[in-house]
């Protein structure tokens, strides 16, 4: 017996090591774990997901344990005769009330983080997200208590992306690179540009069809629906590129409709906005040659004869 009892012990210590080396992981393909995230609410579902992940491997080695022990320790071929009852009320009490206890408090976890998420008050900025088929539209809508002045754009795959991937292109798909970084249809043209420590309200619609607004590294995924908008929010910690693409099926392009936000300074930020809200700005009016006289028009003479 104490030889099956260290078996599991080091089975379940081997488990929980390798789950502990995962949780570490970057996001990377064939990532088995969640990524931490880059914001200061990813930290939420990263810990929900480890608990629960915790709670059923317990339950599994604790399962699979008896099962085994039942299965080769007390199997008949060994003489072992089964015991004659069948019910014990108080052994069915305690498996019923620990399963009880572990939901109660993953609920309890769980609501916590979703009144959390749900809460965009005292945003500093709102940022509009506009999905369309096979494309994403950024608008700003305020930063720090001020309106911005017709800032928005289009982003949609980048060219390079988008040539590879035709028929018959003849192109590697693997040279398809930023830097050292394979970004073959992870790519765009225009990336959304937002500033880190500060609390960002995104408001999400549809122009057409249902899409999903996911960047993996900020935690969350929002379903853009025509005719509704849904909030989210979100404060990044560090700058960087972050990517992410639809996680909604939305047509036979899907796969095509990346995202890219690129995450700097506040000060970078504020030179970047003011860039483009000049950019915006109409440009003054040309003189004209039937442009008014400097000089006021003089009054009509008055009537005589009166007075």
């Amino acid at each position: 017996m104490t030889g099956i009892r260290r078996a599991i012990a080091a089975s379940t210590a081997l488990v929980l090591a390798l789950c502990a080396g995962l949780a570490q992981a970057d996001p990377r393909p064939w990532q088995l774990n969640l990524t931490h995230g880059v914001t200061t609410w990813s930290g939420e579902p990263y810990f929900l997901n480890s608990v629960a992940l915790g709670v059923c491997v317990v339950i599994g080695v604790l399962v699979f344990g008896a099962m085994f022990i039942a299965m080769f320790r007390f199997r008949k071929s060994r003489g072992a005769v089964a015991e004659k009852w069948s019910h014990n009320t108080m052994v069915e009490i305690i498996w019923t009330t620990i399963p009880v206890i572990i939901l109660v408090v993953l609920a309890y976890l769980a609501t916590g983080g979703l009144v959390s998420f749900a809460n965009t008050t005292g945003a500093q900025m709102t940022v509009k997200v506009t999905g369309y088929q096979w494309k994403w539209r950024y608008d700003y809508v305020d930063y720090l208590g001020k309106p911005v002045s017709k800032v928005g754009y289009m982003s949609k795959l980048d060219a390079l992306s988008d040539k590879t991937r035709q028929l018959d292109s003849g192109m590697d798909p693997y040279a398809v690179k930023t830097g050292d970084e394979n970004t073959y249809l992870l790519n765009v043209d225009k990336p959304l540009v937002l500033p880190v420590h500060t609390k960002i309200r995104f408001v999400i619609t549809s122009g057409d069809v249902i899409h999903s607004w996911w960047v993996p590294q900020f935690g969350w995924k929002m379903d853009a629906i025509p005719g509704i908008v849904n909030t989210a929010w979100t404060n990044i910690e560090a700058p960087g590129t972050y990517r992410g693409q639809c996680a909604e099926l939305c047509g036979q392009d899907h796969g095509f409709m990346p995202i890219v936000v690129k995450a700097v300074s506040q000060a970078d930020f504020a030179k970047w906005l003011a860039a483009q809200e000049q950019g915006s700005a109409p440009p003054p009016a040309a003189a004209s040659s039937a442009a008014a006289p400097a000089t006021a028009q003089a009054a009509p003479p008055a009537r005589g004869g009166q007075g």
